[in-house]
């Protein structure tokens, strides 16, 4: 029995980055071997087990066979006589199959060190084709690697074009399409994760609410790179540097889905846009079961982004509406990431990436000025219960107008 280590702990230590989870290859062992030696097998489809100590992966070296549609269609094969370079050659990158001995000595069977330095991401081989999963992982590894000079070798792109065309995305369940989104929004640069998806095609199939934004004008005195698309991704870039959360994100991906929809007869004019992009934020979300919290923030973020930037030509009663839509007295955690969208959005634009964003502190300032009211004593002050709400309402603009007069609004 051998062991190997393999994949992207070898792949990061080559390229000088921290090494995170260590997966393991055993080659010339059963199942039974592994579990006499007191690991705990966990997976079902093919033996993957837990060591009884580090708990790293370690999976018995196999091969793959297509055999049905999609990413499930496969027939997998572990066996003591399965080498090393069959287990890597099922790989979907040549960077992703490459191995270490316990000596350290590197297995590089399909050139993925040359592949490193030349910063290339190629197939291992043809069975690319047969798992619509990996169009996904190599948009991921695009964005994941793309700040080191990373690019889709032509050939891979070119297969991937085909893999779209024949429906193989089509196949993909949306549970694994989340889950690779997901992970692309949480890389420094998620903007690459959609392009790539949108050069191959696969971005129209799986996210056209999106995809059909690329292409649509903007007013070029608002948005000097005029188009929708372009601006989306800088935003959600720009979202990237200014939070980790996956909410904030998303909402930065998703908040002008609705110019996507504006009637070509009041182009480049979006009237409406926020309105109109509702219901399509909601059919994403729904399309491919987002978690509801990522869902409601990219839902209030739509709605309210237009107003928010807004705020100095806003009526006290108009800025009241929009805390109070938004749940911005309960809710108080989820305004502020709404408030980073937005901040995302205003400078996800060409020249505006280090402008300061005042609107933000000014609404971070009108909330807290609602939020501090003694609603307990506005509520016994109330004559009756019935005017409980009303006097709750007017003492809140009593509150807000007292900001506004503290002196200019933005600055």
């Amino acid at each position: 029995m051998k062991v190997y280590l393999v994949g992207g702990a070898v792949r990061d230590r080559l390229l000088g980055r921290s090494v995170g989870e260590r997966d393991y290859v055993v080659v010339g062992a059963t199942p039974e071997d592994l579990l006499r030696q007191g690991y705990q097998q966990v997976g079902r489809d093919f033996p993957v087990f837990l060591h009884p100590q580090t708990k790293d992966e370690y999976a018995l070296a196999r091969t793959e066979r297509k055999v049905a549609p999609g990413y499930h269609g496969f027939l997998c094969h572990a066996a003591p006589d399965v080498t090393l370079e069959e287990d890597l050659a099922r790989r979907d990158l040549t960077i992703n199959a490459l191995a270490e001995d316990a000596d350290g000595t590197l297995i590089d069977p399909y050139g993925g060190r040359a592949d490193l330095e030349a910063r290339v991401l190629r197939h291992v081989s043809p069975a690319f084709a047969e798992d619509p999963v990996r169009i996904l992982r190599v948009a991921r590894f695009a964005a994941r690697f793309a700040a080191l000079g990373f690019r889709v070798a032509d050939e891979t792109l070119a297969l991937m074009r085909t893999m779209v065309a024949a429906g193989e995305v089509d196949a993909l369940v949306p549970e694994r399409v989340w889950q690779e989104l997901a992970k692309a929004l949480a890389e420094a640069t998620p903007s690459v994760f959609f392009a790539t998806l949108r050069d191959c095609g696969a971005l129209a199939r799986l996210l056209p609410e999106l995809d059909r934004l690329f292409g649509v004008p903007q007013p070029a005195q608002w948005h000097p790179e005029i188009d929708t698309g372009v601006h989306t991704l800088m935003v959600v870039d720009m979202a990237a540097r200014l939070s980790e959360d996956l909410e904030v994100r998303f909402a930065a991906l998703t908040h002008d889905l609705g110019k996507g929809t504006t009637p070509a007869e009041i182009l480049p004019s979006h009237r409406g846009h926020e309105h109109r992009g509702l219901s399509l934020v909601r059919a994403v979300c729904e399309r491919l079961r987002v978690p509801h919290r990522v869902r409601d923030l990219a839902l209030i973020t739509a709605r309210w982004h237009g107003l928010v930037h807004k705020v100095d030509e806003l009526r006290p009663t108009t800025i009241l509406d929009l805390l109070e839509g938004a749940d911005a007295v309960r809710r108080p955690e989820r305004f502020e990431q709404m408030l980073l969208a937005c901040e995302a959005d205003y400078r996800g634009r060409t020249s505006y990436g280090e402008r300061a964003y005042p609107q933000g502190q000014l609404w971070r300032r009108l909330q807290a000025a609602v939020n501090a009211l003694d609603l307990r004593a506005v509520a016994v002050a109330a004559a009756n219960p019935q005017q409980i709400p009303e006097r709750i309402r007017h003492a809140r603009l009593v509150a807000l107008r007292a900001v506004l007069a503290e002196g200019p609004r933005l600055g």
